[in-house]
């Protein structure tokens, strides 16, 4: 298959994930539990995105738990993202050296 016809499928794709919700709910939603349901939504998709990942990115899941723990804890303390992450993926660097 061409590129063109892969290109137009997935921009087709993702244009109706886009669309639907527009269409689905022309009205406010007045709804104080699906307003909160949805408002949590992303975080709840980005998490179970991410915290997979987490634990098999370095191969070890000591390793990883370790970069996790100094990520959490660094962000809780407000610190920068920059530092966070930094500082965890040098955490986990570290632990794999040691371990």
């Amino acid at each position: 298959m061409s590129i063109v016809v892969y290109i137009a499928v997935m921009a087709l794709t993702t244009y109706l994930i886009r669309m639907i919700p527009f269409t689905a709910f022309r009205k406010k939603i007045r709804s104080r539990f699906f307003r909160s349901l949805l408002y949590y939504v992303p975080y709840a998709v980005l998490s179970a995105m991410t915290i997979p990942a987490i634990f098999y990115a370095t191969g070890d899941p000591v390793t990883a738990a370790v970069g996790t723990v100094v990520a959490i804890v660094l962000a809780y303390l407000d610190q920068p993202l920059i530092i966070v992450a930094l500082a965890a993926s040098a955490a986990a660097f570290l632990a794999g050296l040691i371990f």
